[in-house]
């Protein structure tokens, strides 16, 4: 094709693309009654074509709004997600807080309301067994007073005792350990007995010995330090009863408890640097009774 028949093509198409919308326009804005035989005809012809393009224009809006809104939608889901995961963080760290303020409280509490002098240590290591039960714990030396054999307590009751110093380290014997013992009362009835680790390893568990017969011991009673010997102060918890085996007078009953320290869960301690003044053993509600019984 010459160029100059490409010139009048590219005029007439010009022209034709000019035209058509013209005359589309000029019969859409006529009234009905003054529409001719040809404005008809282009409105006949124009009709699909406008209301595809309509059809095909508003489909592309639907799409470039949802889009835009899904984009909006998922920005605010991880702004969201974001400031929910923190607040679970915070709420996390808060009951943390919380629990360590409560442990730290009734820690304070004990060291206030015991007649001896006390070093608070913190639990820095434990050894378990197969069946994930503490064996022994190690505390941080928070102070230079600590001995061997002192007590050692926490708000729960009686933890054990100092068995070795090892430079910033304090080894504990827990109340569970088989060579583990001491003297304790009944709370509710002042019954006297001896309470002795079993060293299980798959529980915690410790005996009562020397319970006499004649003596009111039910399960669920809670045995506490009776103050003698001058170790531990009196009225501690130690253990709860959780079997009673009645024997005929003459021998002693056959008691098994189960230690009020959760030796799993333990973390502070405080540790008895001064040992309590001993207890009056004819000051005890039990001393006056076998008194009673003597006489």
């Amino acid at each position: 094709m010459s160029p100059a028949l490409k010139r009048y093509r590219d005029i007439a198409i010009v022209v034709v693309l000019l035209t058509v919308p013209f005359f589309f326009l000029r019969s859409n804005m006529k009234k009905p009654e003054n529409l001719n035989p040809l404005d008809r005809v282009i409105l006949r012809i124009s009709a699909p074509i406008e209301y595809g393009a309509a059809t095909l224009a508003r489909g592309i809006s639907h799409v470039v709004s949802d889009y835009v809104y899904l984009v909006d939608v998922k920005a605010d889901q991880d702004r969201l997600s974001y400031e929910n995961a923190r607040l679970r963080e915070q709420v996390q760290k808060l009951s943390a807080q919380q629990v360590e303020n409560q442990e730290l409280r009734r820690l304070l509490q004990l060291r206030e309301t015991t007649p001896a002098d006390t070093v608070s240590a913190l639990v820095v290591a434990k050894d378990f067994t197969e069946f994930f039960r503490v064996t022994r714990v190690v505390l941080d030396r928070g102070s230079r007073d600590i001995r061997v054999h002192q007590p050692v307590i926490s708000p729960d009751g009686v933890v054990g005792a100092v068995v070795r110093v090892n430079g910033d380290e304090v080894d504990v014997q827990l109340s569970v350990d088989a060579a583990f013992g001491i003297d304790v009362e009944d709370e509710r009835t002042h019954a006297r007995g001896f309470v002795r680790g079993t060293g299980d390893p798959a529980r915690y568990a410790c005996k009562v010995e020397m319970v006499d017969a004649r003596d009111e011991v039910q399960v669920g009673d809670l045995m506490v330090t009776s103050g003698k010997g001058k170790w531990f102060p009196r009225g501690i918890p130690v253990a709860k009863v959780t079997k009673v085996v009645k024997r005929e007078l003459g021998r002693d009953q056959e008691v098994e408890a189960s230690p009020t320290v959760n030796f799993s869960r333990l973390d502070t301690v405080l540790i008895l640097v001064t040992p309590p003044a001993e207890e009056s053993l004819d000051s005890s509600p039990r001393s006056a009774s076998q008194n009673t019984r003597q006489k």
